[in-house]
């Protein structure tokens, strides 16, 4: 039986994971935030050994504690660093500026803090998979969502560092990189969401990728050739498209 620890899992992507790993068999050690979201997720899945764990990722060491006593089970094979932010911010609103504290903190530095203690026990094993969810949006930035785009460019260079750093240690880093998935997350947005794709479908997809031991996935695979077209286009024309897009809005509006 794998045992699987997934951070955000009370919603989204991270929740539609759980069920995903649930559904094989899998024993699940889910972090969120609210007791009964997440409660929610475990009426909803398949087997009677799941441990839940009620804190905020940005409380290292309350999430530092959660992944010893998981560990303290029994050996962990997949961590997911779900947990994430996203939410439009302007430099020019001051106001912004601890929306783009949170959403650094939450997006980059809890995945690290999330990966930190696995990271000793994997290499004794010589096997594990350390997990980050990512997104097309760290490809470039997009307009009023520059703390976003930021956290998830950060987060793919983080994870890329890393899986060099555990190269031959049997440890496989993946950074899944969603486009448009149907969660919450993305229920709000003002703008046309092309390839949107059902929360379900991308997690089985995911959870593929994650067997692999894929070093970087985008999801759905239309997003990957939208998002190496976007890496090629000159400044002047990206620009030039970019500002004919409607912005992500910001909390207060």
């Amino acid at each position: 039986m794998k045992r699987v620890f997934i951070t955000g899992a009370s919603s989204g992507i991270g929740a539609a994971l759980a069920r995903f790993y649930a559904a094989q068999g899998c024993e699940l050690g889910l972090v969120g935030r609210r007791a009964d979201a997440l409660q929610k997720v475990i009426d909803s899945v398949q087997g009677e050994y799941h441990q839940t764990y009620v804190l905020d990722v940005n409380n290292r060491d309350a999430l530092h504690e959660a992944a010893h006593a998981f560990q303290s089970i029994g050996p962990v094979d997949v961590v997911i660093a779900s947990a994430g932010i996203s939410v439009g911010t302007l430099t020019e609103a001051e106001e912004d500026f601890e929306i783009f504290q949170r959403i650094m903190q939450t997006n980059v530095m809890a995945t690290v803090a999330t990966f930190e203690p696995f990271i000793a026990g994997m290499k004794a094993r010589s096997d594990g998979r350390l997990v980050a969810v990512g997104s097309v949006a760290g490809v470039r930035g997009l307009p009023g969502a520059g703390a976003y785009s930021a956290s998830k460019a950060a987060v793919r260079n983080y994870c890329e560092s890393l899986r060099v750093e555990l190269t031959n240690t049997g440890i496989k880093v993946i950074t899944l990189a969603p486009g448009f998935i149907d969660t919450p997350m993305t229920a709000h947005n003002p703008y046309h969401m092309p390839f949107l794709m059902p929360v379900d479908a991308f997690a089985e997809r995911a959870a593929k990728a994650i067997e692999r031991g894929d070093g970087y996935r985008v999801i759905p695979w239309q997003m990957a050739w939208v998002g190496r077209m976007l890496g090629l286009v000159p400044n002047f024309l990206y620009d030039r498209a970019a500002q004919k897009r409607k912005r992500k809005p910001r909390a207060s509006e």
